[in-house]
């Protein structure tokens, strides 16, 4: 007995000899659909991705090769589902166009909502619910797979919650997210372009456009959901009273962002000290403002922080900061020449501004050298400080070895009371 016979005979039904060309056909231009998605992301994948970093804020490799694989997946996923919309396919020939469609659009889905900064988890929950409903829909259709998702189910005080309903508002918040990244992204990039506005304007139309965006979406999903937020116990009573505590300080550091974007006081590219540390604004975020320190620490604090502390902010109404540089020479060198010496010096260094001129002062007579400051501009204090006094410094060194200028040292007066009685009689012999 063949295996063909020994299964008619186990009662379990085979595929007649035209269902399995017709699965074996299917396949083959399966497969063919797939050859064609990978040819069109490897020659239309490239330019596609050139186009869309041309207006996306994050460039590089890994944007590169995203577009490239959504451009790969989604060719696959028409070509596919075109596959089976153009023939009645039975349930067996079903089952590579289903697979190989529901997996394409579901890796397509996948790469789109990591692109737009959703979470994995989220990320691949949509890819297996769009896999597991592409693939039904394909073998048989949706309707048993629905209708035992309907069944499936809890009751929270009068409203019931199917499997069904779930998956459907899962699918529902996903797309409502990944819709809501796309246009702030969108919206952020055409205010980015937008002329007329300068750098710190285009950041806060930014923030407030991102803010309407995300309130329009909410409500928008609320009203999708047919979810009545009075109904809801979650906004109301202690348990709501402390959400609004515990969101205190978010919406706190929220507005201080905005209101430190409208007056001006700290905006990216500042240079300002805070708690003794002195580094350049990065960007100004929804919660905390980040600072690039010369040390490369990147240091977050709290936007509050920021409109309650005192802040030294070297560029608020002007970019140019002046140097002091502190210099001690002997007291038996050429004042004159030296504090010229020290004047050129400071000229010499290329990030020192020719106007306002660099200046030297005496600033006292100290115990044993005359001690100046010299007092050099610049305009880049994100630069740096320290690599200008070391920059003058250096010059100065060498210019005063050539002109012989003496660095002070040290200097003791001794003055001997007593001696001992040897070395009286020492002295006394000598």
């Amino acid at each position: 007995m063949t295996l063909f016979e020994w299964l008619q005979a186990s009662g379990i039904e085979l595929p007649t000899r035209a269902e399995a060309m017709e699965a074996a056909v299917a396949s083959v231009l399966t497969l063919a659909m797939l050859a064609g998605g990978v040819i069109a992301g490897r020659k239309l994948g490239p330019p596609i991705a050139a186009m869309v970093q041309r207006f996306a804020i994050a460039k590089g490799e890994a944007l590169h090769a995203r577009i490239c694989a959504i451009t790969r997946h989604g060719t696959a996923a028409f070509l596919l589902m075109t596959l089976g919309a153009i023939w009645p396919w039975d349930s067996l020939a079903g089952v590579p166009i289903g697979l190989a469609l529901g997996a394409s659009v579901a890796r397509a889905g996948f790469q789109l909502l990591r692109g737009l900064n959703l979470p994995r988890w989220l990320a691949w929950v949509f890819a297996i619910v769009c896999f597991v409903a592409l693939f039904s829909r394909e073998i048989g259709g949706l309707e048993p797979v629905s209708r035992l998702a309907e069944q499936i189910g809890f009751t929270i005080g009068s409203r019931r919650f199917s499997v069904m309903l779930l998956v459907t508002m899962l699918v529902t918040v996903v797309a409502i997210l990944a819709v809501t990244r796309a246009v702030t992204r969108i919206t952020e990039q055409w205010i980015g372009h937008a002329r007329g506005l300068d750098p710190t304007q285009k950041l806060l139309a930014q923030k407030l456009a991102s803010i309407a965006i995300v309130v329009l979406a909410f409500f928008f999903a609320m009203d999708l959901l047919e979810i009545d937020l009075t109904s809801l116990a979650l906004f109301s009573g202690g348990f709501g009273l402390a959400i609004g505590f515990g969101l205190q300080k978010t919406i706190g550091n929220l507005i201080a962002g905005i209101i430190l974007l409208m007056d001006r006081s700290i905006k990216p590219g500042d240079v300002i000290a805070l708690q003794n540390e002195i580094g350049w604004v990065n960007k100004i975020g929804v919660r905390a403002v980040s600072i690039i320190t010369r040390d490369g620490k990147e240091h977050l604090i709290p936007n509050e922080n920021l409109m309650t502390q005192e802040v030294e902010n070297w560029s608020y109404s002007d970019r140019n900061v002046r140097v002091r540089i502190p210099v001690s020479i002997a007291y038996d060198n050429d004042l004159k020449l030296a504090q010229e010496l020290m004047l050129r010096a400071a000229r010499e260094s290329p990030r020192v501004l020719k106007s306002p001129k660099p200046t030297v002062w005496l600033m006292s007579f100290g115990d044993y050298a005359l001690q100046h400051e010299i007092l050099a501009w610049i305009s880049d204090p994100e630069s740096g400080v320290g690599n200008v006094r070391s920059d003058v410094l250096n010059r100065l060194w060498f210019l005063f070895k050539e002109h012989g200028i003496g660095l002070p040292y040290p200097q003791r007066d001794i003055h001997i009371r007593s001696l001992p009685t040897s070395a009286r009689h020492e002295n006394l012999d000598a």
